[in-house]
């Protein structure tokens, strides 16, 4: 399945989710729902995966995670901010490069309207 496709089936999903459940929820509330939504659609969905960081021969099991990894190729991370910064870019490349994964998405839930919550990122 190719990431295009991937990424406007996590869009939708999310959409509906923020839509049913509007801002001002805890991350944790929609990350679990968008899992469902995904799940529901047939996507495999990995919740918090974990990822290690890894310095020359030593691997590092820093308690880094991923919100969400759909069909091993697409990294969804969640916030629930008063709007995106620099940092929430950086977290999303790095994860992007550690995982040696293409593309990421980076969604706001908490915002009036999620499309004003969206950054695609891609390595």
């Amino acid at each position: 399945m190719q990431e295009n496709h991937i990424t406007r089936e996590i869009l939708d999903s999310a959409y509906k989710v923020h839509s049913a459940l509007g801002p001002g929820l805890l991350e944790s509330a929609y990350e679990a729902c968008l899992a469902y939504e995904l799940t529901k659609k047939g996507f495999k969905v990995e919740v918090q995966k974990p990822l290690p960081l890894i310095y020359e021969e030593v691997k590092l099991d820093c308690g880094y995670r991923l919100d969400l990894l759909v069909e091993d190729k697409v990294i969804v991370e969640l916030k629930t901010v008063d709007f995106f910064n620099d940092v929430h870019i950086a977290q999303v490349l790095t994860y992007l490069k550690f995982s040696e994964k293409h593309i990421g998405l980076l969604i706001n839930f908490n915002v009036k309207s999620l499309k004003d919550g969206i950054k695609r990122l891609a390595l």
